[in-house]
């Protein structure tokens, strides 16, 4: 007789991306199915795929205090940033040329390469860039945006939290200098944040936060990957970003990817209906794992906020290690983490967030990144804090 025996898998990197929930599934179904219709056509199927579409506008509209006409559907967070970056500088380009004027973009070094890849493509196009430092625990301060601004400057954008150690960052404060900016002198300067590891996971309105743009992406709370939304403030008008066809009200083409959206809009309700729990669930299982790592691993250091942080992320260093070793021990146990963004996976270079933060080429590449969910336990993450004990003394001890 054969026995199986079956190992559980610990699933910890949600901030590289989430499972599909079972209920976003059943949501998309039909429009997988029988409801096929293109959402721009004007008969009954079209016009039932077009009800849905803008239904989910409303509701994720409603999940961060905005307007449906500000909520524009996109591919995911990485479009939103380029659209957001890019379209910025579009709209502002006739004025300063007139001006004789560059353009400046004020960001930071810690931004998703989605942000900071599109800010080197606009340096090629003539456009300056201001990169400014962190502290060591990843914040930006509110002030260095300020001090940075000039009169060519057109875009601030900072994310609102770290996707690799979830430091949240103080955008509600920048906002404020920015609109007391503006009151002073005039000069409307756009605040475009990157939300996508944020939203979902705390509590955000756009209104409290004084931005004019947020990227979202659906795949990192229990959506479907390929879709996001850009929120655009009404009284913004950022040119087209993909030419085409006159969907989303002319501004972003392309044939209504109609199962993503709806799967993205009953994900996102549930995601943001129950927050409160949600958060207070989240910190009290990142909190124990920490506590266990810092307390019991001699030498492990807490990369990132220990209070401002995301509840689902955990980020410590463990010198004298190498991160990508023991992502493939802990793969032998079936615990699945990372050493930074998955979208930086293959790179043999070192965490550009943590260099930023101050750490060594050594110390980043010794540092471990574990993201949990609503669904992980006390037990998972005693589990993955024993794992680790074993695999560290393991390690040291060769």
């Amino acid at each position: 007789m054969i026995i199986i025996i079956s190992m559980k898998n610990y699933y910890m990197d949600n901030a590289a991306t989430t499972p599909l929930s079972k209920e976003a599934l059943e949501a998309m179904m039909p429009y997988l199915t029988e409801e096929f219709g293109n959402a721009s056509t004007i008969y009954m199927p079209g016009q039932r795929a077009k009800s849905a579409v803008e239904n989910s506008r409303r509701t994720i509209a409603a999940t961060i205090n905005a307007r449906p006409s500000e909520i524009y559907f996109t591919s995911g967070g990485s479009e939103s940033d380029n659209w957001a970056l890019v379209g910025a500088y579009e709209q502002a380009r006739s004025a300063l040329r007139e001006k004789g004027l560059p353009g400046h973009i004020i960001t930071d070094k810690i931004e998703h390469h989605a942000v900071l890849n599109t800010c080197g493509y606009l340096e090629s196009r003539g456009v300056d860039v201001t990169y400014l430092d962190v502290d060591s625990q990843g914040n930006v301060n509110p002030g260095d945006v300020m001090a940075a601004i000039r009169e060519d400057t057109i875009l601030v954008s900072i994310m609102t939290a770290n996707n690799e150690v979830g430091t949240i960052e103080p955008v509600k404060e920048i906002g404020e200098g920015l609109r007391k900016h503006q009151e002073k002198t005039g000069q409307r300067i756009l605040f475009h944040t990157d939300a996508v590891q944020a939203y979902g996971h705390i509590a955000l309105d756009v209104s409290g936060l004084n931005v004019d743009l947020m990227s979202s992406s659906a795949h990192k709370l229990n959506g479907p990957k390929g879709t996001g939304f850009l929120y655009m403030r009404r009284d913004i008008t950022l040119p087209g970003f993909i030419h085409g066809g006159a969907q989303e009200r002319g501004r972003r083409a392309g044939t209504e990817n109609v199962p993503a959206i709806v799967g993205f809009a009953r994900a996102a309700e549930i995601a943001c209906g129950n927050i409160g729990t949600r958060m207070i669930r989240e910190t009290e299982v990142r909190d124990h794992l920490i506590n266990r790592l810092l307390n019991e691993i001699p030498g492990t250091v807490l990369n990132g906020s220990r209070e401002s942080r995301l509840p689902n992320n955990i980020n410590v260093c463990f010198p004298g290690t190498d991160g990508e070793t023991l992502l493939l021990l802990l793969n032998e146990h079936s615990i699945y983490a990372s050493a930074g963004s998955a979208c930086a996976s293959g790179s043999l270079e070192p965490s550009h967030v943590l260099m930023a933060m101050g750490l060594s080429k050594d110390e980043a590449r010794a540092s471990l990144r574990l993201t949990i969910s609503h669904d992980t336990s006390m037990e998972d993450a005693d589990c993955v804090a024993d794992t680790l004990k074993q695999i560290l003394s393991r390690l040291r001890n060769i």
